[in-house]
């Protein structure tokens, strides 16, 4: 359903309250705010209370590049793009007919492990974010790999080291920008992920009454410097990164879902409403899922893909190549859940490769169709390694490969084994979350711009011997945050609540292909990759990504 039709429904649904109206009925009329902060762009989306989004504002902004693999935000655009779009969603959802005073809370989803620090004497950015694919610490982490203790790590916190976790950035900080370093050293540096930079200024900053500087449980499990089990920081990992807790300011962990705190909007168009919801974006979107259930999974095809795993309350270290993870903490007396969760580095980033660098069609939407232009492959495998491989595989010697070109490869046939090469490290990743949780998935629940793609979307369900279940509102990352700040503030009071969230018009797409064929076709990228090895030696290419080997 588009945002219009959503929106016409939603005004005859939201009439004035009667007297006469159930608990039930006035739950549904509740409003919750959503700011989505990912890495190009920020968003502000409000929902109903059954999950259907009524307004919504998106702003691009500037990434900056300043030198080979280096990757930077400017933390106050990030702050100012937030607020731009909560003041113009707003103006859309009052010329609904709507108000302030129908906006229960707001949650915030936000890409995770980039890296903002700032002075807590001002209140202002020391410098610039360091964001989460930046590579700049490589040779930080190739030392840090060397060092005894190093393999205990994974343990603690889940997270193998590499240039990935907040952890790496910040230390990157305090040995090469003298300012970071002078502000550590007299006590004044506050060190955050996105979600509590933006918690702390849109509270007021360092002008409020009583600064709030806190983050989540998901959050803080993709910095390296907290422990998975206790979900606290750790003393050993603190000390491994060279971090004196008496010299920095770390956010308080709190649990993803509660009314107190995360502090209210100190100015603006929601001057007063509660901040009730945390989550980083890839679990904000399990949770947008409605993945509440251990076995449950979903797979967001961005740029790259991120596929989470729920395993339960219990962590799972994976011997597969995963990462350990918090899925959500909804606190309330309820254990935190973890998950098992899988990276793939380039996913919609193919299709874009197709699109700018090679120029095979004006609009990425378009691969589809030329992918379906051809039957199958002809026999072409794109190992599509632009910076090495990620989940399950680890190798960061690897490049982009094509193999099987022959004369009779058109096109139509590359477009298609790009979107193959997707669909094969995601069956790897199930395939090894199998191994770890010591259970078959027997579904996965997709969102991204990739999924929108049916071609893509059946060759997953064919590849994996799968369901591919795809909902028909796929804004699930943004639902996920609004979930989490509603049932922190009665809008829904369990998981139970939730079970007809997002569910109307979803698909499926069942396994059409042969298993035989199917395994063949997997044994056949497995050759692939092994044979896109050893491209990269130590030292010759310092712009790509330091992964686990």
């Amino acid at each position: 359903m588009g945002l219009e039709a959503i929106a016409a429904r939603t005004v005859e649904e939201h009439l004035p309250r009667g007297i006469h109206e159930t608990e039930e009925e006035i739950k549904r009329q509740w409003f919750v705010g959503s700011i989505d902060q990912g890495t190009t762009s920020s968003r502000f989306l409000i929902f109903n209370g059954e999950g259907d989004p009524v307004a919504s504002h998106q702003i691009e902004f500037e990434n900056l590049y300043p030198r080979s693999g280096w990757h930077e935000h400017e933390p106050m655009e990030l702050l100012s793009s937030v607020e731009e779009c909560i003041d113009k969603a707003m103006g859309k959802f009052v010329a609904l007919g709507h108000s302030k005073a129908d906006i229960r809370s707001i949650g915030i989803t936000n890409q995770r492990e980039t890296t903002v620090v700032w002075d807590t004497t001002t209140g202002e950015p020391i410098c610039n974010a360091i964001v989460w694919p930046d590579t700049r610490t490589k040779a930080l982490v190739r030392e840090l790999k060397s060092r005894k203790s190093a393999d205990t790590l994974t343990d603690l916190c889940g997270l193998p080291l590499s240039t990935y976790p907040s952890s790496v950035k910040l230390m990157w900080l305090l040995q090469n920008d003298g300012a970071v370093k002078q502000a550590y050293e007299e006590g004044r540096l506050a060190f955050g992920t996105v979600d509590s930079w933006l918690i702390y200024k849109l509270n007021g900053g360092a002008q409020a009454e009583k600064p709030i500087h806190v983050t989540d449980s998901t959050n803080a499990s993709r910095t390296m410097f907290m422990n998975l089990h206790t979900l606290q920081y750790d003393d050993k990992l603190l000390e491994f990164f060279g971090i004196d807790r008496t010299k920095i300011h770390l956010p308080k962990i709190v649990p993803s879902s509660d009314a107190e705190c995360f502090g209210r909007i100190a100015s603006g168009v929601l001057e007063g409403v509660s901040i009730a919801g945390c989550l980083g974006d890839q679990s904000s979107a399990l949770v947008g899922q409605c993945g509440f259930s251990p076995g449950q999974a979903k797979n967001t095809y961005g740029t790259g893909c991120f596929l989470l795993y729920n395993v339960g309350d219990k962590p799972v270290i994976s011997k597969y190549g995963l990462l350990a993870t918090v899925a959500y903490d909804f606190g309330g007396g309820r254990k935190p859940v973890y998950a098992l969760e899988g990276s793939i580095a380039v996913a919609g980033a193919g299709v874009k490769f197709l699109m700018n660098n090679l120029g095979f069609v004006d609009e990425s939407r378009l691969i589809t169709e030329l992918a379906e232009s051809v039957d199958d492959n002809g026999g072409v495998v794109f190992v599509t390694a632009f910076s090495g491989l990620f989940a399950p595989y680890w190798i960061d010697d690897a490049k982009g490969t094509l193999f099987g070109i022959t004369q009779h490869t058109s096109k139509g046939h590359i477009a298609r084994a790009t979107l193959e090469a997707t669909c094969y490290q995601t069956k790897a990743i199930l395939d090894a979350m199998e191994k770890d949780s010591g259970h078959k998935l027997e579904s996965l629940s997709v969102d991204g711009g990739l999924s929108n793609s049916d071609l893509c979307m059946q060759t997953q369900a064919d590849i994996s011997g799968i369901r591919v279940d795809r909902p028909a509102m796929r804004e699930t990352t943004a639902l996920g945050a609004a979930i989490a700040a509603g049932l922190a503030t009665g809008v829904w009071n369990e998981l139970a609540d939730l079970k007809e969230v997002n569910q109307e018009g979803r698909r499926i797409f069942k396994p059409q292909m042969d298993r035989a064929v199917a395994e063949k076709l997997f044994v056949k990228w497995e050759q692939a990759v092994e044979m896109s090895r050893g491209w990269v030696k130590v030292g010759e290419d310092e712009g790509g990504s330091d992964c686990e080997s």
